[in-house]
Formats: C-alpha cells, structure tokens, sequence
C-alpha cells in the first residue's frame, strides 16, 4: 500500500514572533514579497519595520487586490520578478495565504497567519477564485511552505470568533481521518502538481497523520474553552498556545494527510443556502461534524461530547444557529446534491453514500442539536 505524508519544513510559534520575520527571510536572500491586506500589514507594522531594520532584509510592497485570481497572482509575480524578490510572504488570512502559495508555487514561502480560524496555512494547496469572488479551482504545488512562523501576540488580539471557527475546523479532522482510515481512501498528501493530469498514483494516509487528528480532538476537549475565554481577554495562556497550535498544525497535517470525509462535503452543500453566507468556514464545519457522526451512526455518547464542546465555545449545532430557520425539502435535497457530487470528500466515508442518506443526516443532526440545547439529551 502507497502511503505520504506532507508537512511545511518548519513551523515556529511565540510572542512577538514576526520580530524573527527578517531572520527566515535572509535564509533566502535579502529581499520579500510581502502579500497582505493593508489592514493586517497596519496591525503588525512595528513589528515588520523592527525585523527589517535588525536582520537587513527589504520587504517589498505588492498592493495585494484582496483576491486570489489568476490575474492577481500573474501580477503579483511580475513584480516579484521585477524587484528580484528572494522569497515570498503571505501575510494575514485565508485569501493572502492562498495568493501568496499560488505566487510562490512552492519555493520560498513563509507564511504568517495573523489569525488561527483555519486549518489552510501548513498545506501545499490553495483555492483560486475569479477577480469578481466566485469559485475557480484548486491549485497544488510540490511541496508545503517552507516556514509557518506565527505570532501568537497579534493571534490573541484577533477577534475571538475566529479562533473559534478554526476550532471548528479543528473538530472535523479527527472524525474524517477515522473515516478515511477505514474506508483506506487517497489523501491530499500525495498529491502534486500533475494530479488533474492523473500523474501520480493515489497514496493512502499514514499513522502518523491518524496520531496527529487524534492529538487535535483531544486538545479541543481539554484546552478549547480555557483558549476561547483566554482570547476573550486578549491574553496569552499556555491553553491558548496548544489551541493555536490546534487549529493550525495538527489540523492542519491531519487534514491534508489524513484525508476530509463528510464534514467538509457538507460544508459545501451548506454554502448554496444564503443565510449561511454570513458564517465562516469553520462554524459550517462544526455543524457538517455532527452531520457525519449522524451520518455514520456514531455513538451517542461521541455525539453527545461533541455537541457539549460547541455549545461550551459557541459552535453552531443546528440550522437555525446558522441563520437556517426554515428550508423546505427541495432545498434540503440541493444541499445533500452538492455535498454528493463525485469529486466530494464525503465518498471516503466507509460505505456508499447517497443524496437522500445525506438529508437525512442534516436533518437528524439538526434534531440532534436543538434537543441538546433545549436539555431534552
């Protein structure tokens, strides 16, 4: 059996960590790209000018768009190439991160998340969207980042939504590695550039990445809530340290070499209802969990832990936590499709699955979580 694991060549996590920024960038040369919104370049300037100056390196500007299209990433290694950028630097959430991987295309990326709501930034993959914000495609490179440096000052500055949403995001890993550990599904893992072209053979995830969404689920349940209510106050506590490192490291090797299940197959279906627009990635996440442990029939007592956890952080559970009060059966089944379509991750669960399995399951799940909150379990 083919197995691969993936992961970025180094990760550093501390206070005031991007005060070490200059340090990984002169490995490269003297000189950065710098991709970031200008509001998250504002949060951290100091910081920016303080390593430049100390480390000698230059970060040069790039006016980065706030999209991850084609034409943005096209323009922005024009200018890498016309300033003679040594390395490339994706600084702040999801859509600079993304950029900043598609620009980089695998050599000499450092990433530096200012926020932990999701699992992306260890990952070799990136989703590319239209200039106007719509779906395009996903990108993969040959290789993960070559640095995740995370300052965890600016992370528990950040509202504490999004470290909540990227323990939602945290909480599927476990429970989709399982599913792909027994149904023995391909994972992202072993997968290059070539992969639309089929010029890798399928690889199947490894122990270690079983080990690593084990430890994550487990950190959730210990340090979740002492993370959250530390957050809350804009501190920095060694609960919130482990959550950090949660939502971002072990989430993130465990996704993406453990393999997604139906978590995150539900998500997208999710996406086609207006009222979750609003909600982020992981909050959909969270609710696409209890849809899997519906789904598979998973004990009552698992259940039961999981829907605890949310409601202890402020996870949604039902529909209507998602601005979902009503949705009538055709609607239901237009979610269930598009969780369902072929290249879904829902069909590494361990058996096959329908669309009508699948409504099923939201419905149940959604049952499941108002009686918890109404105290009826």
């Amino acid at each position: 059996m083919r197995k691969a694991f993936i992961s970025p060549t180094k990760y550093v996590q501390g206070e005031d960590e991007i005060l070490n920024l200059g340090y990984f960038v002169q490995t490269f040369g003297e000189s950065a790209l710098l991709i970031a919104h200008p509001d998250d370049v504002a949060r951290v300037q100091s910081k920016l000018d303080a390593t430049a100056e100390k480390f000698g390196v230059t970060f040069v500007t790039s006016n980065f768009k706030g999209e991850c299209s084609r034409q943005e990433v096209a323009r922005l290694q024009g200018v890498a190439k016309e300033k003679n950028c040594k390395c490339t630097i994706g600084l702040g959430g999801g859509k600079a991160i993304d950029t900043a991987k598609c620009v980089a295309e695998g050599e000499a990326l450092i990433i530096v998340p200012t926020i932990a709501a999701t699992d992306a930034p260890t990952s070799h993959s990136a989703v590319l969207y239209t200039p106007d914000g719509a779906f395009d495609d996903y990108a993969y490179f040959k290789q993960s980042p070559s640095v995740i440096l995370i300052d965890t000052t600016v992370i528990a500055n950040a509202p504490t939504r999004f470290l909540v949403s990227g323990m939602g995001d945290a909480l599927s890993t476990y429970f989709e590695a399982r599913a792909n550990v027994q149904s023995y599904t391909k994972v992202n893992a072993g997968l290059p550039c070539g992969v639309r072209e089929g010029l890798c053979p399928e690889a199947r995830g490894t122990k270690a990445a079983f080990a690593l969404a084990t430890l994550c689920y487990e950190t959730l349940l210990t340090d979740g809530l002492k993370a959250k209510l530390a957050c809350d106050g804009n501190v920095i506590t060694p609960a919130l340290e482990n959550i950090i490192e949660t939502n971002i490291l072990l989430s993130g090797l465990g996704f993406e070499s453990g393999g997604l299940g139906a978590a995150h197959a539900i998500h997208d279906g999710l996406t086609i209802l207006e009222p979750t627009h609003k909600f982020m990635h992981g909050e959909k996440v969270a609710f696409g969990t209890l849809c899997q442990l519906a789904l598979e029939n998973a004990d009552m007592d698992e259940i039961l832990e999981v829907l605890d956890f949310c409601i202890s952080v402020g996870l949604p559970v039902c529909l209507e936590d998602l601005n979902v009060t009503e949705i009538s059966n055709e609607e239901l089944l237009a979610v269930a499709e598009k969780a369902c379509i072929p290249e879904e991750s829902i069909h590494a669960m361990p058996f096959p699955v329908t669309v009508e399995m699948t409504a099923a399951a939201i419905l149940a799940a959604d049952k499941l979580g108002k009686a918890y909150k109404e105290g009826l379990l």
